[in-house]
């Protein structure tokens, strides 16, 4: 049993808040830019982002780099919202199996008396 993988499967949550991430990097990236370099839509929509993906995922310090970031003008051409959920995706992951790795208990070493 020791050497049965360990799986960590992300669940409807990490689906959605990558869907989100990637449709938010999109907008920022294709459509806002059509409304102005300096527009509200596109503080609005983080701050929005950033509270649906806190909601959805809890609070990571990923999302802070994120947030910020994208106030930066011209910074908005990097996928932050994206690169941030599945950072946080492989920190779970990595959790789960260090987790996973204190509870395998080992096999019984077979004696050879002979």
């Amino acid at each position: 049993m020791a050497d049965a993988p360990i799986k960590f499967s992300p669940g409807i949550n990490f689906r959605i808040a990558l869907g989100v991430a990637v449709v938010a990097d999109i907008l920022q990236f294709a459509v806002i830019p059509l409304l102005g370099a300096a527009s509200p839509a596109d503080d609005f929509l983080d701050v929005v982002i950033g509270a649906f993906l806190t909601w959805l995922l809890g609070w990571h310090w990923e999302f802070a780099p994120s947030f910020l970031g994208k106030l930066v003008p011209g910074v908005d051409l990097v996928p932050f919202w994206t690169l941030a959920v599945a950072n946080v995706y492989r920190k779970k992951k990595r959790l789960a199996v260090t987790e996973g790795l204190g509870q395998v208990e080992p096999e019984p070493q077979a004696r050879n008396d002979s």
